[in-house]
């Protein structure tokens, strides 16, 4: 922007991403990745002969409804230690694809793609092209996108117009958005923090409101633990970024 380019981003949301992994799809890419022999097999094994099963408890009833074990074919242990190194392996090869015209960023299951342009009808050529890229390798990797819940912001300062393109693949079109949340954070089109503060403020009043409840039932151990749950945790997230634009050259 302080070059005077066009700058817009999409921010990815896709569907079920850890549990959509294929198995041989992972395998096979771990194998190119150089893991082979007994690491491979140790891998193999893990993901290999996993059954899960569905139990639902019926107060009414005192009892347990329980389905039957079914094997598990696709997807990677979620709240396991291997679950996002492996979801990250498996991704690993698409900012490859993008990289020449775009800036993909990916986080785990979180993958956001920057671009930057000086013309506007080439601007919008990358943009689309990338997008029909993105979801073509999204295919043939067993992943797909929530449309829904898929953002396209066009970042502009405030003087200017913001910019809306219908981008979409196979008639299902993203969302253009003023504002989006992203690993936490709330960042709009004009990079000011108006909208984060906001949701701030709102989680922060609550807090209050419970320890101002709370304090005349609870010990000040408990209390302290309660703000730091519920108030010292909402205000200490993300400061990072504050702090290194304070200490910037």
């Amino acid at each position: 922007m302080n070059n005077k380019l066009l700058v817009g981003g999409i921010f990815c949301d896709l569907e079920k991403a850890f549990g959509c992994v294929n198995h041989d799809i992972l395998l096979s890419k771990l194998k190119f990745y150089g893991i082979n022999d007994k690491d491979f097999q140790l891998y193999q094994s893990y993901l290999s002969n996993r059954y899960c099963r569905t139990a639902i408890y019926n107060d009414t009833e005192n009892s347990n409804k329980i389905s039957y074990w079914a094997r598990v074919r696709h997807g990677v242990p979620q709240g396991s230690v291997l679950g996002p190194l492996l979801f990250l392996l498996y991704i690993n090869d698409l900012p490859k694809i993008i990289s020449k015209t775009s800036a993909p960023i990916v986080f785990a299951d979180d993958t956001s793609i920057l671009f930057a342009h000086s013309d506007p009808i080439d601007f919008n050529k990358i943009i689309y092209i990338v997008f029909i890229t993105l979801n073509k390798w999204l295919r043939a990797n067993q992943l797909s996108l929530n449309f829904n819940k898929t953002n396209y912001i066009h970042f502009t300062t405030k003087r200017n117009m913001s910019v809306n393109l219908k981008i979409g693949y196979n008639n299902n079109f993203i969302t253009n958005s003023l504002y989006t949340k992203f690993l936490g954070v709330t960042m709009n089109n004009t990079l000011s923090w108006n909208n984060h503060i906001d949701l701030i403020i709102k989680k922060l009043s609550n807090a209050c409101y419970i320890i101002g409840n709370a304090k005349t039932y609870m010990s000040v151990s408990s209390i302290k633990a309660i703000y730091y749950a519920s108030f010292h945790l909402v205000m200490s997230y993300g400061t990072i970024f504050g702090e290194t634009r304070r200490i910037a050259p």
